[in-house]
């Protein structure tokens, strides 16, 4: 099997096309590291699994093959360690990474349970949303304007698989159907966690890291949602998220 050492090698520069381009016109991504790969092939058939196909399986040189490379019947290819790094854009290169083709987003009515992510601009951030929802029994996650790329390979380990649990799909506005509808704001006027109805069909968004909902109208059947903290301005959007999510699956399990 050859090993891929240039840069400037076709099949490099090929391979490093196909991952350029983010967010609504991305067309593969890559799983880096053996672990997330498994967590893939155990939800491949599932709708938010199957919606990435094996392209090629990527190995660092040295490196002996993984059981998933024969099984899963794609073209393997062996790269140095430079080029495994700059793919990975780590310090430490994985010994195995998996490029994924992906397929379209998928339509129709939304799940009983839905996470919403509002101008969540940090992958790592976009993931740990992703995860918590995934934790705590939702069961499908939209993506507002201004929302990181979800198959940012940072978002993909940030999720630890939960973007192959959850199936995803951008909105660009707010669309409301005969769900409730709450996005988590601590901001005055804002309806107390404890208080409020999260019974399903649910759809719980979180806003922006920064400016949270700052600048955005919120159509009428949207309630501001706040956490109650002390001894500190605001919560990082992953953990309210998180904190959102626990309370509901709390609720149902009563």
């Amino acid at each position: 099997m050859p090993l891929l050492t240039s840069k400037a090698n076709p099949r490099f520069r090929a391979l490093q096309a196909r991952l350029k381009a983010g967010g609504p016109g991305r067309v593969a991504t890559l799983l880096l590291g053996g672990k997330l790969i498994e967590t893939w092939a155990e939800a491949r058939q599932t709708s938010a699994g199957g919606r990435l196909r094996a392209a090629l399986w990527l190995r660092l040189d040295q490196t002996l093959p993984h059981p998933l490379e024969a099984a899963l019947g794609v073209e393997t290819q062996v790269l140095g360690e430079a080029l495994m790094r700059e793919l990975a854009d780590a310090g430490s290169p994985p010994e195995h990474a998996l490029l994924m083709e992906l397929g379209p987003e998928p339509t129709g009515p939304l799940a009983s349970r839905v996470i919403g992510a509002w101008g969540i601009q940090d992958p790592g951030n976009l993931g740990a949303i992703l995860r918590s929802a995934a934790a705590f029994g939702f069961q499908e996650a939209l993506l507002g304007p201004g929302c990181a790329d979800p198959f940012h390979p940072k978002a993909l380990r940030g999720s630890m698989g939960a973007a192959f649990l959850l199936p995803l799909r951008r909105m660009e506005g707010l669309r409301l159907d005969p769900g409730h509808w709450f996005a988590l704001d601590g901001g005055a006027g804002a309806m107390p966690l404890a208080k409020a109805n999260l019974s399903e069909p649910l759809r719980l968004w979180v806003g922006n890291e920064g400016h949270g909902w700052s600048g955005v109208e919120l159509p009428e059947g949207v309630q501001r949602l706040a956490i109650p903290i002390q001894g500190v301005e605001s919560l990082n959007a992953a953990v309210a998220a998180g904190i959102a999510c626990y309370e509901v699956a709390r609720r149902l399990t009563l």
